[in-house]
């Protein structure tokens, strides 16, 4: 990367393509946790209720289903009990054992949320049809190909 000298900073328009693509995607990010802030969620909380929109899990299930560790979860669960979005009850059959259910305001939430133009605003908004539909394909081709590590 150029350098602009102690105390420059380098332009955007001078970063590499990674950056970029990192900055805007911390961007987007932000601006979609701001507007899941209406409802106490994050955007990692939010795929939280998608996975218990399938049925009760127990904590295992929903981070297997996540892909994250049971750590994680625990911290996401404590979070949505908190606002009332999921409640966690015995299981039917292993007393031992907790399975956890969205809420009726977990429910609530859920159905909010289901703008899908919300997000594309978020994302799009300075973009106009036409650049939207390239950045797709082109985000599409990096997402479905094969990366090289380091």
């Amino acid at each position: 990367m150029p350098s602009a000298g102690p105390g420059v900073a380098v332009p955007p328009a001078a970063w590499p393509t990674g950056r970029l693509l990192s900055a805007a995607a911390r961007r987007i990010e932000r601006a979609w946790d701001s507007y899941l802030g209406r409802w106490s969620l994050t955007h990692a909380s939010l795929p939280v209720l998608a996975v218990l929109a399938g049925g009760p899990r127990s904590q295992r299930e929903i981070a297997r289903d996540l892909h994250v560790t049971e750590q994680t979860t625990s911290r996401m669960l404590a979070g949505l009990e908190r606002t009332g979005y999921v409640r966690r009850e015995r299981h039917a059959e292993d007393r031992r054992r907790h399975v956890v259910a969205i809420t009726a305001a977990g429910w609530e939430a859920l159905r909010a949320l289901d703008d899908p133009g919300a997000v594309e605003r978020l994302a799009t908004a300075s973009l106009d049809g036409a650049e939207v539909e390239a950045l797709r394909a082109l985000l599409l081709r990096i997402v479905e190909s094969e990366l090289p590590e380091g």
